[in-house]
């Protein structure tokens, strides 16, 4: 049975009363139940009322903007964010990466395209905020690491400790507050150990695509892929010259660091 906190809610944020009527119709088609807000104080309180599974956020609002809406709906809210910009510049798309949107478009955009990237954020599981919990005896102790029992279901990387199906991480036993994107990465890293993966390959793989029907990866796509890691590296404290975790292949991608020596 489905819990109510995962009915299919999305709250759309955007100010142009024309644009917001068709982020409706959009959803609407998509099986959403909408809930619509003209600006980011009224769409901060929208989510954090109806807990929404996709919220659509337009960086152009009057008052507070997308990106401090953004950042204000990170702290109360795991919804798959998609935001939405009238303007190119690379500028607005790291800022609202870096703010915590899932994804973006820019204006005009194709209602087509919305439907395929929500589809494809759809097929990542959601991962809950700890501030969503109410059982928070089930958060790990921040003891020694000799008193905690690491279950078969736990990747462990120098120090580092990720559980897939349980969609949590533990540095030196403590929990990281990761963002979905920043989590699928992670995971993504951890299971392919030392192989190079190319920033088109994971930005792919944060699509739900497979190399067979994958479509062209933009270089927009691949510096959002960058930001991401930027992102997750600042979150771990991992270093770029020295890296535990994350270590860049220049001028192709990532690849999980070599683990330390015992």
């Amino acid at each position: 049975m489905t819990e109510p906190s995962e009915k299919r809610v999305a709250v759309i944020i955007e100010d142009d009363p024309d644009i917001r009527a068709l982020l409706a119709v959009v959803l609407t088609q998509a099986g959403f139940e909408t809930i619509t807000a003209s600006n980011g104080l009224d769409g901060v309180t929208a989510v954090r009322e109806h807990n929404p599974v996709v919220t659509t956020l337009d960086v152009g609002l009057p008052g507070m903007d997308g990106f401090e809406t953004a950042r204000r709906i990170r702290g109360v809210s795991s919804t798959y964010l998609v935001m939405l910009t009238a303007r190119s510049d690379e500028i607005d798309t790291l800022q609202a990466l870096e703010a915590g949107a899932d994804d973006y478009l820019t204006k005009p955009f194709r209602p087509r395209e919305l439907r395929a990237r929500i589809d494809a954020m759809l097929r990542r599981p959601r991962h809950h905020l700890a501030t969503d919990r109410t059982d928070t005896a089930a958060e790990p102790e921040t003891t020694a690491t000799d008193s905690i029992t690491v279950p078969s279901a736990w990747h462990e990387h120098n120090g580092l400790r990720l559980n897939a199906a349980e969609r949590r991480v533990l540095l030196d036993d403590h929990s990281l507050d990761l963002t979905r994107t920043e989590f699928d990465l992670l995971a993504s890293l951890l299971d392919s150990q030392r192989r190079v993966r190319s920033k088109a390959d994971l930005a792919l793989m944060l699509r739900g695509e497979s190399y067979a029907d994958s479509y062209s990866v933009s270089e927009a796509d691949q510096r959002a892929v960058e930001v991401h890691m930027g992102n997750l590296r600042r979150k771990l404290g991992d270093s770029v010259t020295a890296p535990s975790w994350l270590e860049t292949v220049r001028g192709v991608g990532y690849r999980l660091a070599a683990p330390h020596e015992s």
